[in-house]
């Protein structure tokens, strides 16, 4: 949206729902684009003109700009999503600027005016989200934005990007079911993580299909950081009914598993079976390799980068919620329950 002003208090998301249609075709009819149906324009165009919005000249251009905002960097799985944004922005001729809410999955307000000041083409938030009134301020301020793996529900509004979560922890778990396991521990991430939640509903749908009865005493919360992995791979190998398979609800936890089997004199895959998730690219180097699940970290990140630019564009996406298939990749770290 560009080379409009607004001197009224609706939003254009509340003009949007109004009028039954997306913000960008809200965006569409402030700046006189022709692929706009003659009702839906007539309708808009009214609405628009109760809540007082006028067309202000000189109006700053966005800067060639992609925020993305981490709630931490600190990992390779950070590195990944990094990639993916600096792509769509090469090929685009744009920067990327990276912000990081030190843990938090809530913005500050000090972040917000920072942006607004930059004035980006768009932003790009991973596990973090916006507030109503944050979310209100972006769309009156015309940056438009996208959330990638969205810790909660970031509304139906709110165009997101994410991974099969449920699936892939369906697929870890069957695969150790295959293997003959029975006693199959979890390590899951925080609970207030959607990706979290479905991954271990996942593995529990795997589990109670295969007729083996749930044990919430095998799982163990994390909170994806390596030493959670192996603080909760030390409670769960040391119990005397220890499980003889693992699944970790990320790579990161499944290396603190590893190192948990290590101190505890269990060998990996010939003791204990670990599955992770994400296929990071030390999933490959460490011994014995890690069989984990695959999700396209990369690929996620150029969707929402090019989804935020077509909204910039004033173009209305496909769809406004995106999930991208995961895999398992299979290596050395899972072997056949010994008889």
């Amino acid at each position: 949206m560009t080379d409009t002003e607004k001197s009224g208090t609706a939003t254009l998301a509340a003009i949007g729902r109004e009028a039954g249609v997306s913000v960008p075709t809200v965006s569409k009819v402030l700046n006189g684009r022709g692929d706009v149906a003659p009702a839906t324009r007539e309708r808009v165009e009214r609405l628009l003109r109760r809540h007082g919005y006028q067309r202000r000249r000189g109006r700053p251009q966005p800067a060639p700009l992609l925020e993305l905002v981490f709630h931490e960097l600190e990992s390779a799985w950070a590195t990944e999503v990094i990639r993916g944004v600096e792509n769509v922005a090469r090929e685009e001729g744009m920067s990327v600027v990276l912000s990081e809410c030190a843990g938090r999955l809530e913005l500050r307000q000090s972040w917000l005016d920072a942006v607004l000041a930059r004035r980006p083409t768009g932003v790009v938030l991973v596990l973090s989200g916006l507030d109503a009134a944050q979310k209100a301020e972006l769309t009156r301020s015309e940056v438009p934005f996208a959330v990638l793996d969205p810790a909660g529900d970031p509304g139906e509004d709110v165009p997101a990007v994410g991974a099969a979560n449920w699936h892939g922890g369906l697929a870890a778990t069957r695969h150790l079911l295959e293997l003959g396991h029975r006693r199959i521990g979890a390590i899951a991430g925080p609970s207030r993580m959607m990706c979290s939640r479905a991954r271990i509903d996942g593995y529990r749908a795997a589990l109670e299909t295969a007729g083996v009865v749930f044990d919430p005493g095998l799982i163990a919360e994390g909170n994806f950081h390596h030493d959670a992995g192996r603080t909760a791979g030390l409670e769960l190998l040391g119990r005397p009914d220890r499980p003889t398979a693992v699944f970790a609800g990320n790579d990161l936890q499944a290396l603190g598993v590893y190192e948990a089997a290590r101190e505890l004199g269990l060998r990996i895959p010939e003791d204990l079976s670990v599955v992770g998730f994400d296929d990071l690219p030390v999933a490959r180097w460490v011994g014995p390799p890690l069989t984990t699940v695959r999700q396209p970290l990369t690929d996620m990140a150029e969707t929402a980068a090019r989804i935020v630019l077509d909204l910039a564009r004033g173009d209305e996406p496909a769809t406004l919620r995106v999930d991208l298939a995961t895999r398992l990749v299979e290596r050395s770290s899972t072997a056949r329950l010994p008889d």
